[in-house]
């Protein structure tokens, strides 16, 4: 089995916010080229976990380490889509503007967008198949359109590894299809964190899946047991059929 490394590793991470803990005891390991699902309820700590990892959060305990350093070190190699993306729709910015703000990180002082700049911007709306609406105004964009546009400007910071934010939602299912296609794509060059609420379409395209509420269940694998998802999400599970596009749960109150 060919070695990959391991981009980011948390070791007895803990979290917790006014008293409350977030996230318990949390122990993860994340290779190269990894296609990781993070399904769980609502409120579970999914957005907090990605957050620890990007160094936006300090854990109240434990060790985080990504790309071998610092959270704060490491997320440079990092490219981040959020689960909300809060923007006037009305203000007239292009599509190609909005991408090459993903590159404003890497620019020091007041200097403007340098070639470099512009062809990462280029490559990345040819990935998402996004170059003929370079010069759209986002706003007036459909959700997955927007959505290519974000993963797009993700893209320019050249990461290492994606972490998407429940990447679905306000998406139709057509794009939600097309856009796991893009997910299959890039995986071969970098490794990707994607979360999500809905265990079934996830289960088909991810290589690994971890149930995460509070603690995390997570067996370096795809399989999902009857007492992870139970544990995760408070209810019974009757069926559990892996890799087929739905889960069926008993009625509870």
């Amino acid at each position: 089995m060919q070695y990959r490394r391991t981009v980011v590793k948390l070791e007895d991470v803990w979290v917790h916010f006014d008293g409350v803990t977030a996230l318990e005891e949390i122990n993860l390991s994340i290779n190269q080229r990894d296609f990781l699902g993070i399904i769980g309820p609502n409120g579970g700590g999914k957005t907090t976990l990605l957050k620890v990892i990007l160094g936006l959060l300090k854990p109240s305990r434990g060790k985080v380490r990504v790309f071998g350093d610092t959270p704060e070190r490491g997320r440079k190699f990092v490219g981040y889509v959020p689960q909300y993306s809060l923007f006037d729709r009305d203000f007239p910015v292009s599509v190609w503007d909005v991408v090459l703000m993903g590159r404003l990180g890497r620019m020091k002082g007041f200097k403007r967008y340098s070639e470099e700049d512009e062809k990462l911007a280029y490559e990345a709306l040819r990935t998402v198949e996004m170059l003929d609406f370079s010069a759209s105004q986002i706003g007036k964009l459909s959700g997955g359109q927007q959505q290519r546009v974000f993963i797009a400007r993700a893209l320019v910071t050249e990461p290492r590894l994606l972490l998407l934010d429940e990447p679905m939602a306000s998406v139709d299912s057509p794009m939600q299809t097309e856009l796991y296609g893009l997910f299959e794509k890039l995986r071969h060059r970098m490794a990707i964190v994607l979360v999500s609420h809905d265990i079934s379409a996830v289960s088909i395209y991810v290589d690994k899946i971890a149930c995460l509420n509070r603690r995390l269940f997570y067996h370096n694998t795809k399989e999902i047991t009857a007492e992870d998802l139970e544990a995760t999400y408070q209810c019974p599970v009757e069926i559990i059929a892996h890799g087929v596009p739905h889960r069926v749960l008993k009625v509870h109150k």
